[in-house]
């Protein structure tokens, strides 16, 4: 017996699941940032659709209560920095990922921890990123090879043992390796063109396993043709599924 599917009532079927999870992303309007902010958002909403999950978009922290977080399975930081956050927004994320109410992937950004611009340092924020402070960065960027560090971590699963990637990376006061576990670093011999900013030990992607949230940090996210770097889009994928736990 022949059956006629209507490919309408697929669509339907389709438009009517309940997404797998919902992702709340931050970035800030304008700013150095801008271009590769503006290429993430199409290519996350790509993933989205392709992959049924949703994701919002908001580009500042005065939203950010407790309630609001409570929507999202997943919080993606993309170019924000830690330190202009209002105080109940502050206590929402504390909250958030102290007790796992989702995951965490940030880009760049988060990293730039310090006093800025009249604001106070967050120190829990910096205990977050691995008792770090930001010291400097390399204007204008570099290319660098990176060199996997846990082959068997989720988030680098499909990436090559070594892979060049450019980015503005950023310098600090010593490195996380202490405090967080470390999934990537750099080998600052390989800078094209040769730079003299460099710290050592240089991680640049990494978990920070004393916290409950799942949570990946990637030093990359200044530059918009990281997007068509398929080693970077891989780690992304990955970062946003293993931190959403799908």
């Amino acid at each position: 017996m022949l059956f006629l599917l209507n490919p309408n009532a697929f669509v339907k079927a389709q438009q009517n699941r309940s997404p797998r999870f919902r992702a709340i992303a931050i970035a800030e309007i304008g700013g150095g940032h801008a271009l590769f902010d503006a290429a993430a958002k199409p290519w996350l909403d790509k993933l989205a659709a392709d992959s049924n999950f949703t994701i919002d978009y908001i580009s500042d922290t005065k939203k950010i209560n407790k309630d609001f977080l409570k929507q999202y399975q997943l919080f993606i930081q993309l170019d924000y920095p830690p330190y202009p956050w209002e105080k109940e927004a502050q206590e929402a994320f504390t909250d958030y990922i102290e007790n796992a109410r989702g995951g965490w992937v940030g880009f760049h950004h988060p990293t730039l921890l310090g006093v800025f611009d009249g604001y106070s340092m967050w120190q829990w924020y910096s205990d977050f990123m691995g008792g770090i402070q930001f010291k400097l960065h390399i204007p204008g960027g570099a290319s660098a090879m990176l060199h996997i560090e846990d082959k068997w971590h989720p988030v680098m699963k499909g990436l090559p043992l070594t892979f060049i990637t450019e980015d503005e990376w950023y310098i600090y006061d010593k490195s996380p390796r202490p405090n967080v576990h470390v999934l990537a670093s750099i080998d600052e011999a390989t800078y094209l063109p040769n730079k003299d900013v460099k710290m050592g030990d240089h991680p640049v992607i990494w978990t920070n396993e004393h916290f409950k949230a799942r949570n990946v940090y990637i030093a990359m996210g200044h530059f918009p043709q990281l997007f068509d770097d398929t080693a970077f889009t891989t780690l992304f994928r990955n970062a946003i599924f293993w931190a959403a736990n799908k």
